[in-house]
């Protein structure tokens, strides 16, 4: 596997789980880390969703 595909992967398994419990018990992990909407936070948010379209990409792959 890839580096990239790697880092991909724990992104999307970060975004999920952060998912998970804003869903579950209306708590944001990545903001109560790293604060309400600052410039990290939307960095995180962005990788997670450039990971999850990479993830796309990772499904199709016939090469793994």
């Amino acid at each position: 596997m890839k580096v990239i595909d790697t880092i991909a992967l724990v992104l999307i398994i970060i975004g999920a789980i952060n998912w998970g419990l804003v869903g579950i018990f209306n708590f944001n992990l990545v903001e109560a880390i790293f604060g309400g909407i600052s410039v990290i936070t939307r960095i995180i948010y962005i990788l997670v969703g450039i990971s999850g379209l990479w993830g796309i990409k990772l499904i199709f792959d016939r090469n793994s």
